[in-house]
């Protein structure tokens, strides 16, 4: 059974930063493509960065690219998505997600397989 179980979110203020991680288990952790999206209230999911498993180049969202850092530690299968300088609309609940098949690039990974249950992220002004 593939998991995926996300930690880190919390409230911080505007300027601030936060380090999100999602531990992965239940398939081989390699030949996947990893990402992150968020959704905020009343807001459809918005893609924020994609990586193989395999690979070391990241994708982002054009708008969110320079404040947003994905990286991931394949000895402990787990992805980590660094959030700096954050803003008030940065607020949403992230989700971590993998998939096989689509695309590996940020417009995709609102639609990707698996997904975990999320992690609230709140940015105050």
């Amino acid at each position: 059974q593939v998991r995926l179980v996300e930690s880190g979110g919390g409230s911080v203020q505007a300027g601030g930063s936060l380090r999100l991680s999602c531990a992965v288990s239940g398939y081989t952790y390699y030949s996947y493509c990893m990402g992150w999206f968020r959704q905020a209230p009343g807001k459809e999911r918005e893609g924020v960065a994609t990586i193989y498993t395999d690979s070391t180049n990241p994708y982002y969202t054009d708008s969110l690219k320079g404040r947003f850092t994905i990286s991931q530690d394949n000895a402990k299968n787990t992805l980590y998505l660094q959030l700096d300088n954050m803003k008030p609309e940065d607020t949403a609940v992230y989700y971590c997600a993998a998939d096989r098949d689509r695309p590996c690039y940020p417009d995709y990974v609102g639609q990707f397989y698996y997904n975990g249950q999320g992690t609230q992220v709140t940015v105050s002004s």
